[in-house]
């Protein structure tokens, strides 16, 4: 649930529609709830079983900026239908050993739930994806979304063997070209506070916008997800 708080009072009974819906699926819900909301809502959410869980930090980019040259030494290239297969393992493999620093925000998912959930992601209209090569072989990918004027940054990851050369940065300037580019307004990504990813971004002129909160309920009939994707 993301955008809970900004308008209108939550009641009790379309949180109870949201969380039903869930729990009929075994899968344990996740609220993102930033700290622009209703204070109100986060005590309401603990009071209904939710537990905190971590943070995130939300910055944006306004695309009127100039951008700086790539760095040297770096291509980075939109990902074609036959490059997705090696774009997904580039991310499974760096989501999976992420870099040190940052307070804690979401929990890392098994490595074929990464993978799993990047190939539907990766289909859905409106995302592309990026590769960045050193040398000819692969460093690095990313992901990118647009949705009317808005440059999702839908993330990003570097091989542990390619890191600290700059392929984040490279990753970062080539997609905000390309957001530019594409006549998007503003480019946004969500951070762990205090990460790497953070300070890449920072440095780039992201700025924050908010920070949200995670809260967490889980089910009584929450199954492990093998059994999900059997049954399903």
């Amino acid at each position: 649930m993301i955008g809970l708080g900004f308008d209108d009072p939550v009641g009790d009974e379309g949180l109870a529609e949201v969380e039903a819906q869930f729990a009929a699926r075994g899968a344990r819900l996740q609220a993102e709830v930033s700290t622009l909301a209703d204070p109100a809502l986060h005590r309401q959410l603990c009071a209904r079983g939710y537990v905190p869980s971590g943070f995130e930090n939300v910055l944006g980019h306004p695309l009127s900026t100039g951008v700086q040259p790539l760095p040297g030494g770096i291509v980075v290239e939109a990902a074609a239908a036959a490059d997705v297969p090696a774009l997904v393992e580039v991310m499974v493999e760096g989501f999976a050993h992420p870099d040190a620093g940052g307070v804690g925000g979401d929990e890392i998912p098994p490595v074929d739930e990464i993978r799993r959930w990047f190939l539907i992601t990766m289909s859905v209209p409106g995302f592309r994806g990026y590769l960045a090569r050193i040398d000819g072989r692969i460093a690095g990918g990313a992901a990118l979304r647009f949705d009317d004027g808005v440059a999702q940054f839908s993330g990003a990851a570097t091989l542990p063997a390619f890191r600290r050369r700059g392929v984040q940065t490279a990753l970062v300037r080539a997609r905000l070209t390309d957001a530019g580019r594409a006549g998007c307004d503003v480019g946004v990504v969500v951070t762990q506070p205090a990460s790497r990813s953070q300070q890449n971004v920072q440095r780039e002129g992201f700025a924050l916008v908010y920070a949200r909160q995670l809260l967490v309920k889980e089910f009584a009939n929450r199954r492990p997800l093998e059994d999900r994707e059997h049954a399903g």
